[in-house]
C-alpha cells in the first residue's frame, strides 16, 4: 500500500511540475456583450458582424476581442545546500530524533487483570431498570 501511495504522490508532483512550466493562451470574441467564441489553440471565429474598411464612413464596431496570456515558469529553481551552519544542524538533529521517536512503539509485557473475573451478578440491572444501550 505504501508504495502504491508512493507512486501516486511522485505522478502527481511529475504533473505539478509539468503543468507549472506550461504557458498557453486564451482569447475570447464578444458581439456586444454576448461571448461568441473561446479558442485556446488559434485564433477566434469572428461573428460577421465586422466593419469593413473600405466603407467611408467611420463607424464603431460592436465587437471586441480578449487576449487572456497564463506564463508559466521559463526556468525552474534549483536550492543547493552550501553550507550546513551549526544552528542547522541542531535543528536537524532535533527534527531526526523527535521524527524517529514518533514511530517507537510500546511493548508491555504486563497484563493487568489477566486471571480477574467479574462478579456473580443476582439481579440483571439493565431489565431491571429497563436501560438499554443503542
Amino acid at each position: 500500500m505504501k508504495q502504491i501511495f508512493s507512486k501516486i504522490l511522485s505522478f502527481l508532483l511529475a504533473l505539478f511540475v509539468l503543468f507549472s512550466t506550461f504557458s498557453f493562451t486564451v482569447e475570447k470574441h464578444y458581439c456586444g456583450d454576448f461571448l461568441v467564441d473561446v479558442s485556446f489553440t488559434g485564433e477566434t471565429d469572428a461573428c460577421g458582424m465586422s466593419v469593413d474598411k473600405t466603407t467611408t464612413t467611420i463607424k464603431a464596431s460592436c465587437c471586441k476581442d480578449e487576449i487572456h496570456k497564463v506564463e508559466g515558469q521559463t526556468q525552474l529553481q534549483v536550492n543547493k545546500v552550501d553550507k550546513i551552519t551549526f544552528e542547522k544542524e541542531q535543528f536537524l538533529t532535533a527534527f531526526v530524533i523527535s521524527y524517529r521517536d514518533l514511530f517507537i512503539t510500546n511493548k508491555s509485557n504486563k497484563y493487568f487483570y489477566s486471571n480477574f473475573s467479574p462478579p456473580d451478578l443476582h439481579q440483571d440491572y439493565q431489565v431491571l431498570y429497563q436501560s438499554f444501550l443503542i
